[in-house]
């Protein structure tokens, strides 16, 4: 019996979709449960294409070894979340600054026991990344388009995709919800690719 189901079972996931390719991945020295200051045990980023771009996902939000919660429909918190960064054709490395956002999201996860979810958004309060220029200070989720969710030994996870948002776009969600957004943001980026270099899309 495997000791890490949940965790082979979002790994399973990936390979139907990337095949043999193997990930960039970052693990941590010490688990969070143990007194690491990481609540992830690792996130992975995959070269994908369509427009092309860097595909980050997280493991941790989920039960990714024994089953401890008592909901057996989901695994932990239910979802682990994807992060899809727009790359430059001629980038080799996944640029590491979406594992460290990826961290803060899920301390706040962890420490106000509040989980993400589909049409859930959140801000920033700056810039989501403080290593490239950016207009993007929030982030709104949605289920991913290809990772879906899927079924583990622990129970369901669900992928949810952050997208960066600038402010503007952020407080037209938080006024009107993530629907009034989501048909502009996903008209021409179906994936839901973050471009750290666009504009608001609500500026004419």
């Amino acid at each position: 019996m495997s000791e890490h189901p949940g965790w082979e079972s979002i790994e399973a996931k990936l390979t139907s979709i990337y095949g043999d390719q193997t990930p960039k991945h970052w693990g941590v020295i010490m688990r969070y449960s143990e007194g690491g200051p990481d609540p992830l045990d690792g996130v992975s980023a995959y070269r994908a294409e369509g427009p092309p771009h860097w595909h980050y996902v997280s493991f941790g939000f989920s039960e990714l070894y024994e089953k401890k919660s008592k909901n057996v429909e989901e695994s932990g918190w239910g979802f682990e979340l994807s992060f899809r960064l727009k790359r430059d054709p001629a980038e080799t490395e996944p640029p590491l600054w979406p594992v460290m956002t990826l961290q803060n999201l899920a301390r706040y996860v962890f420490k106000s026991s509040t989980p993400f979810d589909d049409e859930h958004y959140i801000a920033w309060g700056r810039p989501i990344t403080s290593h490239e220029k950016t207009n993007l200070e929030a982030m709104v989720f949605r289920i991913d388009p290809v990772l879906g969710q899927i079924d583990t030994p622990n129970g369901k996870v669900k992928f949810l995709n952050a997208i960066g948002i600038t402010t503007d776009e952020y407080e037209l969600v938080n006024q009107q919800g993530v629907p009034k957004l989501l048909p502009l943001l996903l008209q021409s980026n179906s994936l839901g690719v973050t471009d750290l270099e666009r504009d608001s899309l609500l500026k004419s």
